[in-house]
């Protein structure tokens, strides 16, 4: 039963990347927590697993949705260039946070979070496009702050990144396809950071750190195809109804993880 629910997340998770813009570690690192749960796995580590499981996997996943986004013109590449460095040492400094955060409170936030961008996404909140790009060292302090959260949580970072290339008068697609470009130098360097930081963790049998590799390949065998796939899409539906669709199950989830 294990080895079919990676799978199946894969799917769910990589359309949810290529074709809404945000990461699909918002569906990942609830799932993967439960999953981790019914295995018995401890509850001291279990929620860094799912976390820094999440971060490997969007390495993957990023990958496939990036091509299609660049196949379109969608990635601003120039802008990228310093808004990854920042987002890469931010997922550094983000994994190194979460270590020392206790797996409950980690829940907990992981929770807020989750309802907070449900909030957003079914309200269609959009900041108003209501200046220009910063410089580089501006990108590469955004990229920073977005960075670190999304290591926290686990995720590509385009429930951030996006709003704030909207809000710099970036078109949509663009703001999405350079969103997930994004999420590859997160992902890289947080699933490091997590491999390291759970090195000496008394973690499952088949983990790297807090890497658990069975559901890391389970969930990128389907993901990568997935997320080209919603990328496809991206560039062809309204996304507006999904996106009511998606808020609610973030809500749902957001409450289980609060009450526990």
């Amino acid at each position: 039963m294990e080895f079919l629910i990676y799978p199946a997340l894969g799917i769910v998770a990589g359309l949810a990347a290529g074709l809404l813009g945000v990461g699909g570690g918002l569906i990942i690192v609830p799932v993967l927590i439960y999953a981790f749960a019914s295995l018995g796995f401890s509850s001291d580590v279990l929620t860094h697993m799912a976390v820094g499981t999440s971060l490997a996997t969007i390495i993957i996943t990023s990958a496939g949705s990036v091509y299609q986004h660049h196949k379109k013109g969608a990635v601003l590449w120039s802008v990228l260039t310093w808004f990854a460095l920042g987002l890469a040492l931010g997922a550094l400094l983000g994994a190194t946070l979460a270590d020392v955060l206790h797996g409950r409170l980690l829940q907990i936030l992981f929770g807020g979070f989750a309802i907070l961008i449900a909030v957003q996404m079914a309200a269609g909140f959009k900041p108003k496009a209501s200046r220009e790009l910063p410089g580089n060292l501006g990108l590469t302090f955004t990229g920073g702050l977005i960075g670190v959260v999304s290591a926290i949580f686990g995720i590509g970072g385009g429930s951030l990144s996006v709003p704030f290339f909207t809000w710099c008068n970036v078109k949509m697609q663009q703001a999405v396809g350079t969103s997930s470009a994004g999420g590859m130098p997160i992902a890289v360097a947080g699933a490091v950071g997590f491999m390291v930081t759970g090195w000496d963790e008394p973690v499952p049998e088949f983990s790297i750190g807090y890497v658990y590799i069975p559901a890391l390949i389970g969930i990128a065998l389907t993901s990568v195809i997935f997320a080209q796939v919603g990328a496809r899409l991206a560039h062809r539906l309204p996304a507006a109804t999904l996106k009511k669709i998606f808020a609610g199950l973030l809500v749902a989830v957001g409450i289980k993880l609060l009450v526990g």
